[in-house]
């Protein structure tokens, strides 16, 4: 008889009430690291489906202006010296700085004003592919054109200029194809023309340029201004600008989902700890007469401690297994289960579970710690007289 079997054979002795406390316990640890699972997932993945609503960082040329007035009346700014971004080289030094993992969509833009049918209209030259990432919510009637003589008009400017599905459209001298009309979004994008970036480039002769650059940058994982930062150094005669309130919006959202999980993890773990807390003090209270005869052979107040201490410690342990392998699998069904979207978060990480295992080893023993001191405490003449 041994402070190591004294725990285990009262655990075996009482096996439905340790196979409670195990379940119970397990339960618990499951669902905080589900959620811990899930909360990365989810905010990665809605961060993302984030970045289908506009971009949050825009690259413009340096342009230089001039603030025009004469006896105090003030007739604007006008911009000189105007400049362009060279496309190629543009997207190529965003890809590359040290963040280039947070970067979701570059899209440049080339903007052409112009005249269809006498009516003037604003033509954009565009990489479809890139902006399709970028504006998701596009519902385009018909498609996105498929080559760099089609264009996608917009509502807006569609009725303007009495466009369909099909219809040719003479821009610049050369014909293109309507293959798309965009259903209404309220924003600019209603009132002009998309067509291929290449395209109207070569119809302004202006080819691998662009008037500015629109990027879709993840921010979960850094702040947006060390983003802008590698931007700007790897872009010195650009101006870079982070729309602040997009990005504002977004963490904001992202930041609730992982609080929301830390708060539910922190009440089930404080619940699971007190579960632990009342299960000694109930066994305490059951063994005072053993407590006295183990004190009488020969147990000091640090054995008697120690004894109901490895009792929970060895229920979380148990519990911490069971926990971590139940959380893992449950991360992994219950996407598919909501439908959320989000892939699967059913990852086996080593390093996270020895610290799962660690942690609730310690919380177990903190949880054991108040009720086994009480029973250190008990007077062993005392607990005898109950035999």
């Amino acid at each position: 008889m041994n402070l190591a079997t004294i725990p285990l054979r009262n655990l075996r002795r009482k096996l439905p009430r340790t196979m409670l406390s195990v379940a119970v316990f397990s339960l618990g640890i499951a669902s905080v690291v589900a959620l811990a699972h899930l909360s990365k997932v989810v905010g990665d993945s809605l961060e993302r489906k984030m970045t289908a609503f506009g971009a949050n960082v825009l690259i413009t040329p340096r342009t230089q202006s001039l603030s025009v007035g004469y006896g105090g009346l003030t007739l604007g700014d006008v911009s000189f010296d105007m400049r362009y971004l060279p496309v190629a080289e543009t997207v190529a030094a965003v890809r590359a700085i040290p963040m280039k993992d947070n970067i979701s969509v570059v899209a440049p833009k080339f903007a052409l004003l112009t005249k269809v049918g006498g009516v003037p209209v604003g033509v954009v030259g565009v990489d479809f592919q890139s902006e399709r990432g970028i504006k998701r919510y596009w519902q385009p009637r018909g498609g996105y054109p498929a080559g760099d003589d089609g264009v996608l008009a917009g509502s807006a400017a569609a009725a303007a200029l009495s466009l369909d599905l099909g219809d040719a459209v003479t821009i610049e001298g050369r014909t293109f194809r309507v293959a798309g009309v965009l259903e209404p979004t309220g924003s600019e994008d209603d009132k002009v023309i998309f067509a291929d970036i290449a395209a109207v480039q070569r119809l302004a002769g202006k080819e691998n340029m662009a008037h500015f650059v629109e990027v879709a940058a993840l921010c979960a994982g850094c702040p947006i201004d060390e983003i802008t930062e590698h931007i700007q150094a790897a872009l010195p005669d650009a101006s870079i600008t982070a729309m602040q309130q997009v990005v504002k919006q977004r963490m904001a959202a992202i930041s609730f989902v992982k609080h929301l999980a830390f708060s539910v993890s922190f009440v089930i773990m404080l619940t699971a700890c007190a579960m632990i807390g009342l299960s000694v003090f109930s066994s305490v209270n059951e063994r005072k007469n053993e407590i006295g005869v183990l004190r009488a052979v020969g147990f000091s107040k640090a054995g008697v401690f120690s004894l109901f201490c490895l009792e929970a410690v060895l229920t979380g342990m148990t519990a911490a297994v069971l926990g971590y392998a139940g959380g893992v699998l449950a991360a992994g069904i219950v996407p598919d289960i909501l439908e959320t979207g989000a892939p699967n978060a059913m990852v086996f990480n080593v390093g996270e579970f020895f610290l799962t295992f660690a942690a609730v080893t310690a919380l177990s023993a903190a949880a054991a710690a108040p009720p086994s001191l009480a029973a250190a405490r008990l007077d062993p003449a005392a607990a005898l007289v109950t035999l």
